[in-house]
């Protein structure tokens, strides 16, 4: 009996250490499970994986402390006992991006499973998460057993040609799963007993055709039957076009593989060989595949002939595939999502023209597909469609290359719909049509690469919203094909000056790490021997641009890691950098970069692009603005290559390319400063700003320079924008770091030209190519202007030496017409959002912080007003710092 009191005391113990144990985790949910930046991906092109994850909590203060990962060979064993890949333990440690697999060695052709817990700051453990999945693609060549099938072209037409297969199988056991590797060189679509594989459009990514080839794999699972199975490829040229860098043969080609997964073992069941049979289709591409010529295509024949293929294939015509020979090169896995139909659009007018001729007005520019199912036609007659985004002074359709036809059977139903071509357009001319088209029976499709909306901003000013908007919608139209074009209609190339133009901006509004991962590869595949690099990667074939254009390799891959926080990215790319770095050596004269050669993949010298007219003097093409311009951006340069150094831990290299930046900066100060006018070079808004950008202004000589900006922008430029593609991000960056909301708002709010007002003015639904809206009108040009949007109005900005939002500034900068805003980001961390107005001269704050990233909110220095969740705080050298939650702070301002 006097043993008892003690037992019960143990016992009592024991149960409340239980208790304590078992308490909920302030972690209430793990989301957004991704391998290497993609959800679930089939066909990764790595045998070292690395996973992503993201922390909800509804509790202040919530961290993660400790992660456990496992990977499997199946979902039987993915658990602690059985995972028979890689428990990794309890690992101490608050990374949840980008966390390497330290497991079994993994192999080409494996599927996977994989799932996460983690810690919160009390020790408590979270649920587990959801099971993701992912495969390895085939990585070594010897384990493709395909070869390469293509059909011949007749009478010199670029055909759109099907390959079929049928093969059976004797029974599909619940626990098998089938992938299909599809590696084409031209667009492609598949189909197994009649039904299309997935929802991707015109796959794969693009690629430098004579470096690399993509591989697109796909669960085909659900659409096996037991016995016989009916599979089709169906191909279209695109950019793999007679005349491009590794384009071989008349038209597209393709290699494929079908495999049964039974545990870890894959099995071929079927492969691309000369057994295959092959026809042309009702489809065939017009026009060439080059700037100003990207065509169309060319339909024949009704919607149930059309159909035959995947109701009876047996009914057609087939003939024999022919193996082709193919020059080597790199097959990988494609690592970014594929291209979708992301909205429908209906008409907003048809009109007619004559009595053969109708106008379809879309309401809206865009990027993507067209479809009519036409009123009764004859047969054999043809109708013609053609595209552009905008109509001229007359209002007749503007000719861009952009022409479909459709040729009619005289009976069933007339339908014709893009496939393996898109158009950019709004307009749409129909000519050789005797009767209206019904209204609901036009439609068109905006496409895009798949990637994640990832942003949200709205004001009290209506115009800072609307120019937003335009900027966000604009952007999506250009990103289709795992890269960014300048525009989708003209010359659908992805520039390198456009480009780092827009990466901050499209960075921030949309997640671009698989997209960024994309178009980088295709860069570092363009750089010559010597180190030169064109202006546009892919690079098809010459284009204009300058340093500004080929430095994206630098630019891009800095601002990938700083917003994403893949330090890979700065690994595989940093040779690449230096490589180029020593062809602009070998350029500059007496410390400044001069004038490059003119070479068959690369044309012109620009330092700014795409300047006003009549506004001021841009002088874009004058060499001392052109000379300035571009050893600016050469200094930003060995910045971003000392910082890229310093996280690499290179630091000899780190502290070389920090001297070149301090010696380079003493010559454009000597070089393009005028004493006796107090400014450089030719005194526009970019010879102004970007050298104090680049941090070649003298400190004493900053107060003055920023002064004679403001008074030759109010009486040179009359109030206006006076820049161009350069310009417009530099200005935006430099007016942020130095607090200028009103310089830029004042600009912003102008209706006439030069401006976004005055594009919008004019029925602008995206931005244009020029200022007085030549030529395109969706490009890429000017939508720099959208991060000053988040990290100026919004006043999100991310703290230097941190990445991925890991630590960010809450400051908001506030125009004089603006009252509130209310801004968001979905960063690695989770959501950061920002909803701040002004009442009573007071600022009153909505904030929310992901868990794992920590605020630093800037607020007035006498701060003793300073309220954070009804509680007074008093701020440390001018800012609170916060963690993971959702606060209201409140301050006089």
């Amino acid at each position: 009996m006097k043993l008892r009191k003690p037992v019960e005391k143990l016992i009592c113990s024991l149960i409340f250490l239980s208790i304590l144990g078992c308490s909920p985790s302030n972690i209430s949910k793990i989301v957004d499970l991704k391998c290497e930046n993609l959800r679930n991906p089939l066909g990764i092109n790595t045998l070292h994986p690395r996973f992503s994850w993201k922390n909800i909590s509804d509790k202040e203060g919530t961290q993660q402390t400790a992660y456990q990962i496992l990977v499997a060979s199946n979902t039987n064993n993915l658990s602690e006992e059985k995972a028979d890949l890689w428990n990794s333990g309890k690992v101490l440690s608050p990374s949840n991006i980008l966390i390497d697999y330290q497991g079994s060695p993994l192999h080409s052709r494996e599927l996977l499973y994989w799932k996460i817990r983690t810690w919160d700051e009390n020790g408590n453990i979270s649920k587990w998460s959801e099971t993701g999945t992912f495969s390895i693609g085939i990585l070594d060549e010897s384990d493709w057993a395909a070869s390469y099938i293509g059909y011949p072209t007749e009478n010199g037409f670029q055909h759109c040609p099907q390959f079929r297969k049928v093969f059976s199988i004797e029974k599909v056991n619940k626990d098998d799963t089938y992938l299909l590797h599809i590696n084409s060189l031209g667009y492609h679509e598949v189909f197994i007993n009649g039904q299309k594989i997935g929802n991707d459009v015109l796959s794969p990514a693009v690629s430098q055709f004579n470096k690399r080839s993509l591989v697109n794999t796909y669960d085909v699972t659900p659409y096996m039957t037991a016995g016989e199975n009916n599979l089709i490829i169906w191909l279209g040229s695109g950019w793999y076009s007679k005349g491009l860098p590794g384009v071989v043969g008349e038209g597209p080609s393709v290699k494929a593989q079908l495999e049964k997964f039974s545990g870890q073992s894959a099995e071929n069941i079927v492969v691309t060989d000369n057994t295959w049979l092959a026809r042309n289709s009702e489809y065939t591409r017009i026009s060439d595949w080059m700037s100003g010529r990207y065509g169309g295509e060319e339909v024949s024949g009704n919607l149930e002939t059309q159909n035959l293929l995947f109701s009876e294939p047996e009914k057609l015509t087939w003939n024999k595939a022919s193996v082709v020979e193919v020059p080597k090169h790199a097959v990988t896995p494609q690592m970014v999502e594929p291209n979708r139909i992301t909205k429908e659009i209906n008409p907003s007018a048809i009109n007619k023209l004559n009595d053969s001729t109708f106008l379809v007005d879309m309401g809206t520019t865009l990027a993507g597909w067209f479809e009519i199912t036409f009123p009764q036609l004859q047969d054999k007659q043809q109708v013609v469609l053609e595209y552009s985004d905008h109509l001229d002074e007359n209002g007749e359709i503007v000719h861009q290359g952009q022409t479909d036809r459709y040729i009619a059977s005289g009976s069933g139903t007339e339908f014709f719909r893009n496939k393996f071509n898109y158009h950019g357009f709004r307009y749409v001319k129909i000519s050789n049509l005797y009767e209206a088209p019904n209204p609901a029976s036009v439609k068109a499709y905006l496409i895009h690469t798949d990637f994640e909306l990832n942003s949200g901003f709205e004001c009290s000013d209506t115009d800072l919203n609307r120019i937003h908007d335009m900027v966000f919608y604009t952007l999506q139209c250009l990103g289709l094909g795992g890269y960014l074009v300048d525009c989708p209609q003209i010359e659908r190339l992805g520039y390198g000056g456009d480009g780092n133009a827009s990466t901050v901006t499209a960075q921030t509004m949309f997640n671009l790490a698989p997209l960024y991962s994309n178009w980088l590869d295709a860069w570092s595949d363009v750089i010559r021997e010597d180190g030169s690099m064109p202006h546009t990667a892919p690079n098809p074939y010459s284009a204009g641009g300058g340093p500004y254009w080929c430095g994206f390799i630098i630019s891009a891959s800095w601002h990938t890691y700083q917003n994403y926080g893949d330090i890979s990215v700065l690994e595989k790319y940093y040779p690449v950098m230096q490589k180029w770095l020593g062809y602009v050596e070998k350029y500059s004269v007496d410390g400044l970069l001069k004038r490059w050669p003119n070479t068959d993949y690369r044309n012109w010298y620009l330092g700014d692009w795409a300047t006003p007219d009549g506004v001021g003097n841009p002088n874009h093409l004058d060499d001392r603005s052109v000379d300035l311009v571009n050893n600016s951006y050469l200094s930003v340069c060995f910045s971003q290559m000392a910082d890229i150094a310093g996280y690499l831990g290179k630091d000899n290299d780190k502290k070389y390319y920090s001297e070149k930046k301090s010696q380079l900066n003493e010559v454009i100060h000597d070089t393009f400063f005028d004493e006796q006018k107090g400014l450089y070079s030719t005194g526009s808004q970019i010879d102004l700003i970007f050298p104090m950008l680049a941090e070649a202004v003298p400190q004493h000589l900053q107060g003055d320079l920023i002064k004679t900006l403001m008074e030759r922008t109010e009486k040179e430029d009359n109030g206006h924008l006076n820049t161009g593609l350069v310009g417009i991000p530099v200005m935006m960056e430099w007016a942020t770091k130095n607090n200028q909301p009103e310089f830029i708002y004042s600009m912003l709010k102008k209706k006439t030209y030069p401006g976004y007002l005055y594009m919008l003015e004019n029925g602008a639904t995206t931005t244009w190519e020029h200022w007085n809206g030549a030529r395109s009108r969706i490009h890429n040009c000017y939508n720099g202007v959208g991060q000053w949007f988040y990290q100026s109005v919004g006043g999100i900005r991310q703290i230097d030496g941190k990445t991925a939002y890991s630590e960010f500034l809450v400051d908001p900068q506030i125009p004089s017409g603006v009252t509130w805003a209310k801004t968001r980001i979905n960063t690695p961390k989770g959501w950061v959002s920002v909803h701040w107005e002004t009442v009573d001269n007071r600022m009153k704050m909505e904030v929310e912080i992901p868990v794992g990233s920590i605020a630093k909110v800037k607020c007035p220095v006498s701060g003793k007003e300073i309220k954070i969740n009804h509680q007074l705080h008093s701020p440390q050298d001018g800012s609170v710092e916060l963690q993971s939650g959702k606060y209201s702070i409140e301050y006089p301002l």
